[in-house]
Order: C-alpha cells, then structure tokens, then sequence
C-alpha cells in the first residue's frame, strides 16, 4: 500500500457525478464475474480442443464429457451474471443519463457478446450443439468479451471510454 500510495498521480481527481452510484459497484461486480466464468469456459474449451490421449490415460486431465460439463455450467453461470450486469448497467444508465440504453459501443457489443452465449446455451440445450462446436463457439464469445471488456475502451469512443 505503501508504494502504491507514493505513485498516485497528482491528476487523479475523483470520479464524476455519473459514477458515484451503488449501480457501479452491482453492475461491475456481476459483470466482471461473468467474465471470470467466461474466462474458466474459455480455458476448458481450449483444454478440451488440445487435450491428448496419452495424458488422459494417466489421469493428468479429465475426460471429454467431463470437460463438456464444466464448460457448459460456467457458461450458465457466466450468462446469468452477465446477464445481471446489463440489466444492472440499464438501471444505471437510466439513474445518471436518463435512458436505460443509449448504443454506446461498450452496450453494443455487450450485447453481442450476450447474444453469441445465449446462442450457445440455446444450441447446447436443444441438442445441436456438442464438443467440439461447443468449444469453438465457447472461445468465440470470450473473444467477443476480450473486445467488449478491452478493444472498446482503447479503440472506440463512447460513455464507457474511461481509458486513455
């Protein structure tokens, strides 16, 4: 704390109006959480495209079908707080800008980060998509976060564009 306390920036100045809401805290609570399951998705998906045989035999790695579990509850679990997260930063936006959604970059590809998952989740539940498709489309969506959660901030100018 020390250290961190003698490189603050003498520009720090504290957050705007529109910030200083306890919708901050729920919305990027949930949000960053569903990433977090996103990310495990992500990592199990990749584990499950590059696992082989011989380890699998020790016992170093579970099997497909098990991996396909695990992928598949923390996309449950990633959507649902993600889901959460919207509709949190909605109320939000709603309490500091008027309007419950504004198509704002980051909003916009939020929702298409959602919308890549609950396809997901709808194949997966109809039965259209297994294994391998799955896993794809897993690593897909968390590319599609990494952008929502990155590549907006730095790239593309909005509400949501705190970074410089």
């Amino acid at each position: 704390m020390g250290v961190t306390m003698l490189s603050l920036s003498p520009e720090i100045r504290p957050l705007m109006p529109a910030l200083q809401s306890s919708w901050l805290v729920y919305h990027v609570i949930t949000s960053f959480f569903g990433y977090a399951a996103f990310a495990i998705s992500f990592g199990v998906s990749l584990l499950y495209l590059f696992k082989k045989k011989n380890l699998t035999q020790n016992g170093l790695w579970p099997s497909h079908q098990i991996l396909e579990v695990i992928n598949y509850k923390a996309i449950v679990i990633g959507f649902l707080l993600f889901t959460v997260g919207i509709i949190t930063g909605a109320i939000w936006a709603n309490y500091a800008w008027g309007t419950y959604w504004s198509w704002d970059p980051k909003e916009t590809w939020s929702l298409i980060t959602w919308i890549v998952y609950a396809i997901l989740l709808h194949a997966k539940y109809t039965g259209r998509w297994a294994g391998r498709r799955m896993a794809y489309v897993s690593i897909t969506g968390f590319v599609a976060v990494i952008f929502t959660y990155w590549g907006v901030n730095y790239l593309i100018s909005g509400l949501h564009s705190y970074a410089s």
